[in-house]
């Protein structure tokens, strides 16, 4: 997320709730705030667990909120914090405040020639929708939403909802609230009951093509890449970066944090737990590994019955 304006390290610290320390170059400017996965010279992030601490003191950010006491790098401010979840929440919150709507499709919506949207449908603030587009029935579209030109979206379809977003505390689970957005290609097809999830601070995005089926769940974060095809019931996990030209068919899943190389096949009711860099793999199973050594041994589970039965019978003689 871009903040209006640039702040100071000073006007930062003056929204944070709780107290800070603060080490490194206090004369940086602070231009938005973002994941680790997103983040950009700039941008503000924070980190709240050691196995993190390098990736996100190396990373492009220009500042970090940290809870533990260490060497600023070089160039980048330090916000050491006993909570750095709560001093990132305290930032979004600042910027992120919910605002209800009292009309279906909000007057600042910009909507192309030619596009038709019928009843009952839901427009949310700084939506951009773009020529020729139908939008059924029904359909959500909440705030921070950009969708192309000739994009098909079906009944009861949900974009830019909050992602599923929470971490755990002895006191139960304290949401990171979505501050993203969602990118929406020309000539996407969307099918009824979708959900797309905004980025917790970044965007997802649906590339050029891309045909969706029905009940589909798009995670926070994720890339679909141009000209993919989502079977029904299948999804990607937050912050997944499926790349173009791949088919995902029905009831398969894909983890989150993965790669998934150009032209990859998921086949129906498989589950993808690891990253995949070899182009034109076909997949199959849970979890999902390449789809003949799959075939082959469902093979041979299914005459384990009979070999079971020779080797009683080889035991006996």
């Amino acid at each position: 997320m871009k903040f209006p304006n640039v702040l100071t390290v000073n006007q930062v610290v003056e929204i944070i709730k709780s107290k800070v320390i603060l080490k490194g170059n206090l004369n940086n400017l602070i231009s938005g705030i973002n994941e680790i996965h997103s983040v950009e010279i700039g941008d503000i992030s924070f980190v709240d667990h050691p196995k993190y601490y390098n990736k996100v003191l190396n990373s492009n950010a220009t500042a970090i909120i940290i809870n533990k006491d260490v060497e600023a790098p070089e160039g980048k401010t330090l916000f050491i914090s006993e909570d750095p979840l709560h001093c990132y929440l305290d930032i979004v919150h600042h910027f992120m405040k919910f605002t209800p709507q009292y009309t279906a499709i909000h007057p600042d919506t910009k909507i192309g020639e030619g596009t038709v949207i019928q009843p009952n449908v839901f427009i949310g603030e700084n939506v951009n929708i773009g020529k020729n587009c139908i939008i059924h029935a029904n359909v959500s579209i909440y705030g921070n939403t950009e969708i192309g030109d000739n994009v098909i979206i079906h009944s009861n379809t949900t974009i830019a909802g909050d992602a599923c977003y929470f971490q755990k505390r002895a006191t139960g689970w304290v949401k990171l609230s979505s501050s993203g957005s969602v990118k929406i290609e020309d000539d996407v097809e969307i099918g009824c009951n979708c959900c797309i999830d905004r980025g917790v601070s970044g965007v997802t995005f649906i590339g050029k093509g891309t045909k969706l089926d029905n009940q589909i769940q798009i995670g926070h974060e994720a890339h679909v890449g141009a000209h993919c095809f989502l079977g029904a019931q299948s999804g990607v996990s937050g912050c997944s970066f499926i790349d173009d030209y791949c088919s995902i068919w029905s009831k398969s899943g894909v983890n989150k944090d993965l790669y998934v190389a150009k032209n990859t096949t998921i086949l129906a009711v498989s589950a993808l737990d690891k990253s995949i860099y070899e182009e034109g793999t076909v997949l199959f199973g849970m979890p999902a590994e390449d789809a003949r050594k799959k075939w082959k041994e469902m093979a041979y589970v299914r005459n384990l019955p009979e070999l079971f039965s020779e080797i009683e019978k080889f035991k006996k003689r």
